[in-house]
Order: structure tokens, then sequence, then C-alpha cells
């Protein structure tokens, strides 16, 4: 009798601590939340008014002058495109040794070591190491260093996804491959890469979202160029370094069009992430 109030207090302690922890990742899930949606509608608030066919159809404008972002809008395009066909296919390919081929070996450990260093590297440095590596050497700000720059960003993401995604598969699929006398890269690829696709997809969303948005890798590569190009050579517009220019600029019109860039970039990457899900879910009912 004597140890009834003591235990019913621990019990009511107990209760307490759980409620004030639920409490307390409730509240910081809230205050991720409010933060997102204040940042969706600031996007959408500053920059809906302003979108219109003349964002796509016309050139980046002088100050105070008629005018979109159609060579930013295409210059992202084609450099992302181009950075992540680099970054999915070294991704995969690394992420499928890591988790195929490396296991126990030292060897895989400094791999991905380094693939852990890279992931969390800022992106200015990887900007700077590659206008080392091509602009100075070549002469010249281009869309392809641009390009290389965010496969840079890109390719670890990938990396680490693929890896994750592939020791998530069951032994038995492995096993079943080779009992059937299948050899053990023709069991990665149609049947390992098959269970996965729909981590790969995600992986590849995952690497785009990270470099849709990059500011500080372009700077120092593909520079920025007012008119639409689409030559590889030469300096190319883009989203963010464009919304960097404008933002900072002492012209309304300029600030607005900064807006409607990151309002764009926002439904892109939110776009791409749904498409991503609908394709992952529809490979999975297959």
């Amino acid at each position: 009798m004597k140890f009834a109030p003591r235990m019913f207090d621990r019990h009511t302690r107990r209760k307490l601590v759980n409620y004030g922890f639920v409490g307390l990742t409730m509240a910081a899930t809230a205050v991720a939340v409010i933060a997102l949606l204040l940042i969706l509608w600031s996007l959408v608030a500053n920059g809906l008014d302003g979108i219109g066919l003349h964002i796509f159809t016309m050139d980046q404008p002088p100050p105070e002058m008629p005018g979109g972002l159609r060579n930013a809008i295409l210059g992202s395009l084609e450099m992302c495109a181009i950075g992540m066909v680099i970054a999915v296919v070294i991704g995969i390919l690394a992420g499928t040794w890591l988790a195929e081929y490396g296991e126990g070996k030292r060897i895989a450990e400094v791999v991905r070591f380094l693939n852990d260093v890279l992931l969390s590297a800022p992106s200015i440095l990887i900007g700077l190491f590659v206008y080392e590596i091509l602009v100075r050497p070549l002469h010249g700000f281009s869309a392809g260093a641009g390009a290389v720059a965010l496969a840079f960003v890109a390719t670890p993401v990938v990396t680490r996804t693929t890896e994750d995604i592939l020791r998530l598969q069951s032994n038995q699929l492995r096993e079943a491959g080779m009992a059937i006398g299948a050899g053990k890269s023709y069991v990665i690829r149609a049947i390992i890469w098959r269970a996965s696709r729909p981590g790969l997809v995600t992986g590849a969303l995952l690497g785009f979202a990270r470099i849709s948005g990059e500011t500080a890798p372009l700077l120092f590569t593909s520079l920025g160029n007012p008119n639409l190009s689409f030559a590889l050579t030469q300096p190319m517009g883009a989203l963010p370094t464009t919304i960097y220019q404008f933002a900072l600029s002492a012209f309304d019109d300029w600030r607005a069009l900064a807006w409607v860039g990151a309002l764009l970039i926002a439904i892109t990457v939110l776009a791409a992430n749904i498409i991503g899900r609908a394709l992952a879910r529809g490979s999975h009912h297959s």
C-alpha cells in the first residue's frame, strides 16, 4: 500500500512526459508546415500576377522595358537536363556497385565517405571547382560547364538513394535469379533494377529538385546571358541566376520578374514530384 502512490506518480509522470514529447513534435511539425505555407503564399502573392504569355515568348528585358524569361527558362531546362543525364548514369552505376559489389570492401567505404562529403559540400565550392577545371582552361564561361557543375551536385544524391533502395531489395530476388542460371549482372539489370524502379525515379527527382534552384554553381560556370542561346560553349541564362540578378536590382519590373521566376521554379519542382509519384505508383502496380 505504501508503494501505490509512488507507482501512480510514476505512471502520471510518464504520461505527462509522453504528452509533452508529442506536443513538441506536433509543434515542430506545425512550424515547418507554416513556414512552407508562408513561402508558397509569398511566391503566389508576388509572382502570380506577373505570369503571362510574354514570360515564355520574350527574353529578359533592359530596365523598365517589356520582356519575359524565355532565355532563362530554356537555359535552365537545357543545363538541368544535361546535368541529370550525367548524374543519373553515374549515380545509378555507382550506387549499384556500392550495394551489390562493394559489400565489405575497404574501397567501398572510402567511396561512400567521399560521396557523403560531396553530398554535404556547399554548392559554391562545387562551382568554384568546375570553374578551375573547365572555365579557366577553356578561357570562358559556358553552359557545358554549368551542366557539369549541376551534375556534380546531383550525382551524390542519386548515388546515395540508389544504394539505399537496392539494399532494401530481398536477397531472395537475387537468389531466385541466380538459381535459374542467370549471371549476377543480368539479375541486377533485369530483376533488381526493375523492382527498384520507383525508388530510382524518386532518387532522380530528388537530384532534379536539388539542382533546379541552384544559383552559386551557375554564377561560376554559365554566368548568364540576356539573350536566347542553346550553345553549350557560350554563356547561358538560367532562372536562378536571373532571379539573383533581378531580385537585387533597383527596378520594380525586374524584381517582379524575379518573383515570377521563383514561382516557376516552385511549380516545376512540385510538378516533377507529382509526376514521379504517379510513375512510381504505376510501375508498382504493373
